[in-house]
């Protein structure tokens, strides 16, 4: 039967039904994966900013050194006021090696950075990693659209088995390992 007073095959509900839940998962998986991505981009804008700075502390430290080395080789080395220029210069290499209280040393700096990476790369695994459940989303969709077109139930069936694969792997991405591929 078909024209306007034709009911709808019940099974076309189904997989309407099917559809939309599949969607609203790649809508949730789209969403948390675009908030991955952008933590990646900021972790490690993070890390880079950390590490510059890890660098100019380096610099000041070694600048110091071979300030204090050539006061050091100097005939005034002996003298009271060059004494309290090294002890000062002595404390400063210290400071940029180590300053635990603000955090700004070159020891603490490259924690700091190391650790921005570390967060940057399990961000980046969960992304990539949302993005194959997305994938699988897509073909699902695709897959159930076609069922109501054919009228192959098969494909129905593939589509919710699928749909329920890339669900559980997204949630294995989200709060299980952090890198499967």
């Amino acid at each position: 039967m078909s024209g306007h007073g034709a009911h709808a095959d019940p099974s076309n509900k189904k997989i309407a039904l099917l559809i939309a839940i599949l969607a609203l998962f790649l809508a949730i998986s789209e969403t948390l994966s675009k908030a991955y991505q952008t933590e990646v981009i900021t972790k490690q804008v993070e890390a880079s900013n950390l590490w510059a700075f890890f660098q100019a502390k380096s610099m000041r430290k070694t600048t110091t050194e071979v300030a204090m080395d050539a006061l050091k080789a100097s005939p005034h080395a002996d003298d009271a006021k060059s004494k309290a220029l090294m002890d000062k210069w002595a404390a400063a290499s210290k400071r940029y090696d180590s300053e635990p209280e603000t955090g700004e040393g070159r020891k603490e700096l490259s924690a700091r950075a190391i650790q921005a990476q570390k967060k940057a790369d399990q961000a980046n695994h969960k992304y990539h990693n949302l993005e194959i459940s997305s994938g699988m989303l897509q073909v699902a969709i695709v897959l159930a659209s076609s069922s109501i077109i054919t009228n192959v139930m098969l494909l129905g069936w593939v589509a919710g088995l699928l749909g329920a694969v890339a669900v559980g792997f997204g949630f294995f991405a989200m709060f299980g390992a952090t890198a499967l591929f």
